[in-house]
């Protein structure tokens, strides 16, 4: 699951998908013949992006169908451990809804959810060199991914320092440390360049580290679906 929407100036809208697709394609290289991976849902929810151009959105209950009638199929074809694979924040709460609601009506499955930060954020933490706030959308980590997957997207010119605007103390965070409370801002509110993170500290080396960290932390949940049926 990703998402086509703004990442600042220096990177392309489709920067969630190509990571999550670049990820998906580093683990196919090195998991068992009878581990599939679907076409990725390429536009996800990214209404909170819309002020800026070229971004584009699913309702949630579009998101919610698509994900289900894709997940159906596989399930209808016999396949019983199924992953949700995630490089999108935006898609994180109606996924959850989704693993809830498809694991209730399919207990014959087992479906996990993974958000690609979120499942190796204690190793990541230690690549990151911008301090808190500086691992967020188009920010250090996505920045040096994107230096290593499609260097030549990469606008260097364009680079610009730290842009958050600190709102909400309780709401504030990045990828790693996330906020310990909720509260809904467009991204525009959070900061007019549509970056959210800092982009200082950034390179091919530091993105190819990032790889080797959150396909391992996959490649290991779905050996372990794969192994312990």
């Amino acid at each position: 699951m990703a998402a086509i929407e703004q990442h600042g100036a220096h990177l392309p809208l489709a920067t969630d998908r190509m990571i999550v697709e670049y990820f998906c394609q580093q683990l196919h290289e090195d998991i068992p013949d009878k581990v599939l991976i679907l076409p990725s849902m390429g536009v996800g929810c990214s209404e909170h992006h819309l002020d800026f151009t070229g971004s584009l959105t699913l309702q949630h209950d579009t998101f919610l169908r698509q994900a289900e009638d894709m997940l159906g199929s596989v399930a209808h074809h016999g396949f019983k451990n199924l992953l949700i694979y995630n490089s999108h924040g935006g898609n994180l709460g109606i996924s959850q809804v989704i693993v809830e609601h498809f694991g209730n009506r399919h207990p014959q499955c087992r479906i996990v959810l993974a958000t690609w930060w979120k499942i190796a954020s204690e190793a990541l933490f230690e690549l990151n060199e911008t301090g808190e706030g500086g691992v967020g959308h188009a920010g250090e980590f996505e920045t040096s991914l994107m230096m290593l997957i499609a260097p030549e997207l990469v606008h260097h010119d364009k680079i610009e320092g730290k842009k958050n605007q600190q709102s909400f103390e309780w709401a504030d965070g990045d990828l790693l440390r996330g906020p310990k409370a909720s509260l809904y801002r467009s991204m525009k509110n959070m900061t007019p360049s549509g970056v959210y993170g800092d982009v200082r500290m950034v390179s091919a080396e530091k993105g190819q580290k990032i790889t080797d960290i959150a396909v391992g932390a996959l490649k290991k949940i779905v050996l372990d679906l794969y192994q312990n049926p």
